[in-house]
């Protein structure tokens, strides 16, 4: 009898699990209904029951059967278009409601930008939601729809589902298509590539687009000038940038050294270490509206006299008030110290407040050779203190704090200069949280504040303070070069739209922005593709696929962006870029016939963009996406994620008898290959790449030493997380592109 009981409570479900295992008639329907119906009780309600039967298909996930995270995903699915249906009122057999309701009602809501209907026709709404395609709700695993679902669709705000999977897509590419003069066909370029999970865009951009704060950037930097109000203004601006969930990037490098002089007076400053306990405190402090904190990357150079309290800031030894746990430190360093360590010479510290005032230049705003000229005369001159050091002792330290921490990320400032395309206009000084933005940099100026009719006006020069705009083509969905050229023209579009449809949190970050219309084209599904092409991530074919590769993709983003320039005009600065002069293709060997047609192209009609390719980690979203992240290998062939008392198994993508040989997990690669692999993908990207390293607790200190210098002189510009297999680390949300 309750047996019949429970029978009865599936029968509301029997038609949607009919239909779902027409699709995937290899496993057991029966099996998971006689699961389901030993889970369920008589007190249960249908919302009850249907996540019931979601959790049994969820845990069913295995590496034999990976398909159940698929049929867990349409049932989730199913359960939002329920949810959505009486939320909005339409029938759940419509699956989407009205496009046209939904925006009016939103935006009546203020959960939707009014832009959106003043830029839109009511035909062209109804042509955008006819082109809606719910089939492409197929495409996600469970993981991934869980993921999109939870964080990212719209809800109001008694937390009800109000927007749908396919829905988010159209209103992305709406707000991005909304100043172009054929909207409604760019519209439909753009929903096609999101919405075949080709390509994923920021966070931020995911989250934000069609909203009233629209910012869609993912990272921002900043640079320290050597004065209390430069230290406060960064703190203000990054500040609001942290409260719009953009990360953080801060260059310390100019700021004087504990025990230097202040108005003369000697050993008055505490140095960097207090600014920086300073900056983590607004990190936790500004929390990115409940959902996470702020996160924070502080970059330093390692021959500023700092560096060894710098290296300690998150290792569990020493003065607790030396530290700022919720930082994530990054190290600046030039070729000469890496040849130092190799040769095991001394290195030398120096306060940049001291250089610059008995030497008359600062130290930090040369690199390459003119670096090191500098560098040595400082060594010499009398007057200058220094403190005398074995370079490899400072490495080691790079290493102990890599090892119980994964940071400091790591700079290549020379290798990243000599390949700045714009060092006409500057220089770059450090990265951004995820180590893969290289733009000119400079600190914003205090001019003047004056009293105007009883009101205070603070004139500023603002200087270069970078913006990340960024996003990802999906590897694990590309089965051609012809899709390459297809997607990376869109996406170059849509990111190039990103830069003038975006709200800026402090005007610096826009006037930059504007100058320079950087954006940063990355790369998901990196392993996904290795895999799907039967290529062995320890193999000398692997590092022929991946220079050919992101040639490939350097290409066609190069191109895309000089058609664009062609229509809407260059970036600010071209003149006098290494773009303008064709530098930028020789120094890199590019003399193909299409490459020398590229270059000419390029000096005739401009190039939109300043800087083009930059590869992000891609966390959360190549989740959305279904494919692996960046260009990671994968962690684990399969693995188990605890959310919220539920566990969801999980399987590298596209996981069957053929790929699984492909998939070598990440802490068993033999790490020469990745820095090899990536040394050739960085030839390509005039940015950089979010690398990680991944070690165990067996790696000895030699190897481990071994792949830094192997990964500076294979051209790496810098380095992300190292991966300890016995050491958690927290990745970064908003650079997941």
């Amino acid at each position: 009898m309750l047996s019949a009981v429970m029978n009865e409570k599936l029968t509301p479900f029997t038609q949607m699990i009919d239909t779902v295992f027409t699709r995937f008639d290899h496993l057991s329907k029966e099996v998971m209904i006689d699961e389901v119906t030993l889970q369920l009780k008589e007190t249960m309600d249908d919302e009850e029951v249907l996540a019931t039967i979601i959790q049994t298909a969820v845990e069913k996930t295995s590496v034999e059967e990976p398909d159940w995270q698929f049929v867990a995903s349409q049932f989730l699915t199913f359960q939002l278009y329920r949810e959505a249906a009486t939320n909005r009122n339409y029938k759940v057999d419509d699956k989407y409601g009205n496009l046209y309701t939904l925006l009016h009602k939103l935006t009546e809501q203020g959960l939707y930008g009014a832009y959106l209907l003043e830029h839109y026709t009511r035909e062209d709404i109804n042509e955008l939601q006819a082109y809606i395609s719910p089939e492409r709700d197929l495409l996600f695993n469970y993981i991934g729809l869980k993921v999109l679902a939870d964080r990212y669709l719209v809800r109001d705000f008694e937390a009800k589902v109000m927007e749908l999977p396919q829905e988010r897509f159209m209103v992305i590419a709406m707000h991005l298509a909304q100043n172009e003069k054929e909207k409604v066909r760019w519209a439909k370029q753009f929903y096609d590539v999101l919405s075949k999970l080709e390509m994923t865009v920021a966070t931020p951009t995911l989250s934000n687009a069609g909203k009233p704060l629209h910012q869609l950037s993912s990272c921002f930097i900043d640079t320290v000038d050597d004065s209390l109000w430069s230290i406060y203004n960064t703190n203000t601006s990054t500040a609001q940038v942290s409260k719009h969930g953009g990360g953080v990037g801060i260059y310390l490098g100019k700021v004087r050294s504990k025990g230097s002089k202040i108005r003369g007076h000697k050993g008055a400053s505490g140095g960097v270490i207090p600014w920086i306990r300073n900056y983590n405190n607004t990190a936790v402090a500004v929390d990115q509206l409940g959902v996470r904190r702020g996160a924070f990357a502080i970059y330093l150079d390692i021959w500023h006299n700092d560096i060894l309290d710098f290296l300690n800031l998150k290792t569990n030894n020493g003065d607790d008030r030396l530290k700022a746990h919720d930082i994530f430190p990054g190290v600046c360093i030039p070729d000469l110290f890496m040849e130092t360590v190799k040769e095991r010479g001394t290195w030398y510290l120096f306060d940049p407040h001291e250089v610059r005032e008995v030497m008359g230049y600062s130290i930090e705003d040369y690199w390459g050779e003119a670096f090191e000229k500098r560098y040595h005369e400082c060594v010499a001159h009398p007057g200058i203190h220094k403190t005398e050091i074995a370079a490899i002792d400072i490495m080691k330290r790079i290493m102990v704090s890599a090892f119980e921490t994964g940071t400091p990320f790591v700079f290549f400032r020379d290798t990243v200069n000599r390949a700045n395309p714009n060092k006409h206009e500057g220089m770059i000084y450090s990265s951004n949280l995820c180590t893969e933005i290289c733009q000119n940099m400079s600190p914003t100026q205090l001019l003047q504040e004056e009293i105007e009719d009883g009101v205070i006006v603070t004139k500023t020069k603002p200087g270069d303070f970078v913006v990340c705009n960024l996003s990802s083509i999906n590897l694990g969905r590309v089965q051609s070069y012809e899709d390459i050229k297809r997607i990376v023209s869109t996406q170059v579009r849509m990111l190039d739209n990103v830069i003038d449809l975006n709200i800026y949190p402090v005007r610096q970050a826009e006037i930059t922005n504007k100058k320079y219309r950087a954006i940063g084209l990355g790369t998901s599904g990196y392993h996904q593709y290795l895999a799907q092409n039967k290529i062995m991530w320890e193999s000398e074919e692997h590092i022929i696929e991946a220079d050919r590769l992101y040639e490939e993709i350097a290409y066609h983003t190069i191109r895309a962006s000089m058609q664009i320039a062609k229509e809407k005009g260059s970036y600010k600065v071209f003149e006098g870029s290494e773009w303008q002069t064709g530098a930028y293709f020789e120094s890199r060997g590019y003399t193909s016939e299409r490459w020398n047609e590229l270059q000419m192209d390029v000096a005739q009609n401009g190039m939109r963009n300043a800087w083009v390719f930059a590869v992000a980690p891609t966390g959360s979203t190549s989740l959305i996406a279904g494919s692996t992240a960046g260009i990671d290998p994968v962690y684990a062939k399969y693995f188990v994620e605890e959310k919220r008392s539920a566990v969801i198994p999980q399987t590298a993508p596209n996981l069957n008898q053929e790929t699984t040989w492909y998939y070598k997990e990440a802490h068993l690669i033999d790490q020469s290959y990745s820095i090899r692999a990536g040394g050739r993908r960085q030839h390509h990207i005039d940015q950089a790449q979010s690398l990680n390293l991944y070690i165990t607790p067996e790696t000895s200190a030699r190897e481990f030493l071994d792949l830094y210098i192997e990964s500076w002189e294979n051209g790496l510009k810098t380095l992300y997380y190292v991966r300890n297999q016995s050491v958690d680390v927290e990745d970064c949300a908003s650079c997941s592109s």
